[in-house]
């Protein structure tokens, strides 16, 4: 089904919105979350909870790709459930490096119009890098993918993905002073 007709579903408060959303998104949603819980049952719960929110906050938001809208608000609601239950028992893991290797460049600003400055800032950056860095970016820093399964994907060394995100931090960064943003 055409994502503006479960749009529409979503709108008209038909159920079938959420078992289309489920069909259509259901293991893209599920990989989000398992890349950043790593646990079937933490996955399904989140994605679960995703079909809740999206039910919820559609009316009266409209998305314009319903697939990065699901794919948000799963991975919004995987890192905090990461973070509240697994930071400090469990001692790190992926989803403590990615966001340790990405605070470096764009620490965690609290106020909300420096979020949205910030959003801005990364859009326009990441529109500038040539294809595969981007993709490779946004593979461990959006998807929190490991750097061996990136490499995997892009027919690479692990080093050499290493590499690009290495360089890509060191441009973000300075991409960022030049805009103004100290971190």
């Amino acid at each position: 089904m055409d994502d503006s007709v479960i749009t529409e579903l979503y709108w008209q408060r038909d159920e079938r919105a959420i078992k289309e959303s489920k069909s259509k998104y259901g293991v893209y949603c599920s990989t989000i979350a398992d890349n950043i819980l790593h646990s079937a049952e933490d996955s399904e719960e989140c994605v679960n909870e995703t079909w809740l929110k999206a039910w919820n906050a559609i009316p009266p938001e409209r998305p314009l790709r319903l697939s990065a809208f699901l794919g948000r608000i799963t991975r919004n609601l995987a890192i905090d459930k990461y973070r509240r239950e697994r930071s400090g028992r469990y001692g790190g893991g992926q989803t403590a490096m990615c966001l340790d290797e990405l605070g470096e460049c764009i620490g965690d600003g609290s106020a909300i119009e420096d979020r949205l400055a910030l959003r801005e800032l990364l859009n326009t950056f990441l529109c500038g890098l040539p294809d595969k860095n981007r993709d490779i970016f946004l593979m461990r820093y959006w998807y929190l993918m490991p750097t061996a399964e990136i490499a995997k994907r892009n027919a690479l060394t692990n080093g050499a993905v290493k590499m690009v995100l290495q360089r890509v931090r060191k441009k973000l960064k300075k991409y960022l002073e030049k805009e103004g943003v100290y971190l």
